[in-house]
């Protein structure tokens, strides 16, 4: 089989500014609201600290190793994922892994119909809580307040076409003047309300009872279901197999060292989950909230807190404004992809970012809608594990545990079994042989495999436990 050569001519592609950068990007893509929104209930749904210490092992375990294969394989080929699958398959590989490069953009613009739905969410609340309507609020008048912003379509509407068409202009800029300079301010100011929102969580709200909880192991609520859980909330939280990091890596230089990024990327990544913790659960204690309340955790439980804590109206701001930041590097580093494809067919990207995002508009407009005037309709009512999801509910489990998990699962595959020895010792710098190499071959070709095949079989048959 010959090799791909690297050359950092051959590909029409802008190159990442810095190093620092395409660390910044790749961070602010991984960090969303899959830390910020779904980390924070997972972990209450399953105990907290046990859920966390697994989750982080798998982070290192399997989410590091998979992390550079993804950067790996975008640098080889230099192209779209889509594109760097083709070249691999000219240079010898199987045709079957193409499969890798069209999931790399199905599963991208799937997520970003919905995702951007929530984002929507995120904004609308940033002006309900800085206008002082959570003051006072129960559980009941909270939730009345999330269910009539549901009713509420063409409110909706505005603020999910407003993320959605933000999002489409910074990637219709390019790398360096959108990419770029949207993560270089976000992702810091990400970073710094995150911060201030921990430690004023932590000074007003029961610190000790959320310390314990997140920090405290109980092993007995530890169930193969939790550490499934676990497995997954990884993947999902670092995007692996979103497409997005190979993307990303096919801008880099040779010369960055991907372990170090991966590294970095995935600390990072954990970190913010564990601030999202910090700043979440000590207001859910010590206002007698559910840490396990569910997604309705950020929407419709929390801001109970923000009307009756001191300084809510600007912890509440502050906190949506968060997750709008996040939201927004990780809906970027969800179009980019197959911006990129276009872009590989000598495509303007302008045009197509506009064009693309008005699809992903036209069918994140059902996703909305489904919370409203199509509220009624499920279209697979008759299959019993999704008699009540509605089309937002059928797209995220789609998404999210079925064509991400799947791609992840590939990619597994691909650089466990498939990619040359040649190929991995030139992109990861390990020489073959090596302790370093050892450790990443063993993870991604048989912990990583066995793991999301595990993950994939329970999704599709059940909890085989």
């Amino acid at each position: 089989m010959s090799e791909i050569t690297v050359d950092d001519t051959s590909s029409n592609h802008v190159r990442w500014s810095s190093e620092s950068t395409f660390l910044m990007a790749s961070i602010g893509c991984a960090v969303g609201l899959g830390n910020l929104w779904r980390f924070p209930y997972i972990a209450g749904e399953n105990g907290g600290g046990a859920f966390v210490l697994v989750y982080i092992g798998f982070v290192v375990i399997l989410g590091i190793p998979l992390i550079m294969s993804e950067l790996a394989i975008g640098r080889a080929g230099q192209l779209s994922a889509v594109g760097t699958m083709n070249k691999m398959v000219k240079e010898g590989y199987h045709p079957f892994w193409k499969i890798i490069g069209w999931l790399s953009i199905l599963v991208p613009v799937c997520g970003l119909t919905y995702y951007s739905v929530v984002a929507g969410w995120s904004i609308q609340y940033i002006f309900k809580a800085a206008s002082g309507e959570f003051n006072g609020v129960n559980a009941i008048t909270s939730g009345a307040i999330f269910q009539q912003s549901q009713d509420g379509w063409p409110m909706l509407t505005l603020w999910f076409s407003i993320f959605m068409f933000s999002t489409v202009a910074i990637v219709s800029l390019g790398v360096k003047s959108g990419l770029e300079v949207a993560v270089k301010l976000m992702l810091p100011s990400l970073f710094i309300i995150l911060i201030i929102l921990a430690i004023y969580a932590m000074y007003t709200g029961d610190a000790a009872k959320a310390v314990h909880f997140l920090i405290n192991p109980d092993f007995s609520k530890l169930t193969p279901k939790a550490i499934l859980e676990a497995l997954g909330q990884a993947l999902f939280s670092l995007a692996v197999g979103v497409g997005a990091l190979i993307t990303y890596g096919a801008y880099l230089p040779k010369g960055t060292s991907l372990p170090k990024s991966a590294g970095i990327i995935a600390l990072a990544d954990t970190i913010v989950a564990l601030l999202a913790g910090f700043a979440i659960f000590p207001i859910v204690f010590q206002y007698g909230l559910t840490p396990g309340e569910g997604p309705g955790l950020i929407f419709a439980t929390l801001p109970i807190a923000f009307g009756q804590m001191p300084g809510g109206i600007i912890f509440g701001t502050l906190f949506f404004i968060l997750l709008s930041f996040a939201a927004f590097t990780s809906s970027i580093g969800m179009l980019e992809p197959i911006i990129a494809w276009f872009e590989d067919k000598g495509m303007s990207r302008p045009k197509m970012a506009w064009v693309t995002g008005c699809f992903a508009w036209v069918i994140g407009m059902f996703m909305l809608l489904s919370f409203n005037v199509l509220s009624d309709l499920k279209p697979l009512s008759f299959i019993s594990a999704f008699a009540d999801k509605n089309l937002f509910g059928l797209m995220d489990y789609l998404v999210a545990n079925i064509l991400l998990p799947i791609n992840a699962l590939m990619l597994a595959i691909f650089s466990g079994w498939a990619m040359s020895k040649d190929l991995v010792s030139e992109q990861l710098g390990f020489a073959q042989g090596s302790r370093e190499y050892f450790l990443w071959h063993i993870s991604t070709k048989y912990i990583a495999t066995f793991g999301i095949t595990i993950v994939v079989y329970t999704t599709i048959f059940g909890n085989p436990f």
